[in-house]
């Protein structure tokens, strides 16, 4: 069982914590990657959970790998080259499949550094709002590494490839304003309203329907690689399942009767 990831619940949003302040929420232990896992487990469970807030506790979000740990080799870092290999694979790589495949939202409130890894996380999420002293790297050329989680796969889809080539090729750190301007982020806030903000925006997100929050979030991803007919195929299927649900009559009847709507994940 780790402590590194903390939940919490705010009715329909589930708020994930990254909990290891004093060593900038750094990665150093399997559980890390594994609590993750768990966390997706349990809100692909509960169907009343439709957005997922990701924040850090203490003055960074996340800063990656545990660099003192590669300098010694130990942890995760130890072992042969074919031992680091099925380590990344079985532990830290695990982490984007389980976000990925979650079809709940995530909203990144990236409150300080994400630097390495920590970034390559936040790319994971939905969406990213930033404190306006949170800074950015794909800093693995600096360490002699490269990104080893699939950020080189998720940083272009987000930035395009020139600029992401140019933060990965570089490692420079980008400072919020140039994450905004670099569509990295969507939007900037002072450092104190980050998480009302970003709560703000959950509990918007949280007020449609669940079903087909999961569906939309399924289409995007899948969109990113499908053929255009293939993707129409896939929405009339998702289409046709969505106007059999209760929640889309109650969208409906609430839109034509002027009044709010009440959702029952069904």
């Amino acid at each position: 069982m780790s402590d590194f990831l903390l939940k919490s619940r705010d009715g329909p949003v589930a708020v994930w914590t990254l909990n290891r302040p004093e060593q900038r929420n750094a990665f150093s232990r399997p559980e890390d990657m594994y609590a993750f896992e768990e966390a997706c487990e349990e809100v692909r469970a509960d169907p009343s959970i439709r957005v997922v807030v990701l924040t850090g506790a203490g003055s960074a979000f996340c800063a990656g790998g545990d660099v003192k740990a590669m300098r010694d080799r130990t942890g995760l870092f130890e072992g042969s080259p074919y031992q680091l290999r099925n380590r990344y694979r079985d532990g830290i790589q695990r982490i984007p499949t389980a976000l990925y495949e979650l079809e709940t939202p995530i909203v990144a409130a990236v409150n300080g550094p994400a630097i390495g890894a920590g970034l390559d996380l936040a790319c994971m999420c939905d969406i990213r709002i930033a404190s306006e002293t949170a800074t950015f790297a794909e800093s693995f050329v600096k360490l002699g590494i490269v990104p080893g989680d699939g950020g080189a796969w998720l940083l272009p889809r987000i930035v395009g490839m020139p600029r992401a080539s140019h933060m990965a090729l570089t490692g420079d750190a980008l400072d919020a304003k140039t994450a905004l301007d670099w569509t990295l982020v969507t939007q900037l806030t002072a450092p104190e309203a980050l998480m009302e903000t970003a709560m703000a925006l959950a509990h918007r997100i949280a007020g449609n329907p669940g079903h087909a929050l999961r569906l939309t979030k399924r289409l995007l991803h899948e969109g990113q690689h499908m053929r255009l007919g293939a993707l129409l195929e896939l929405s009339a299927a998702y289409q046709a399942l969505a106007h059999h649900t209760s929640d889309h009559a109650e969208a409906v009847a609430a839109m034509l009767e002027k009044r709010p709507a009440r959702f029952t994940d069904s």
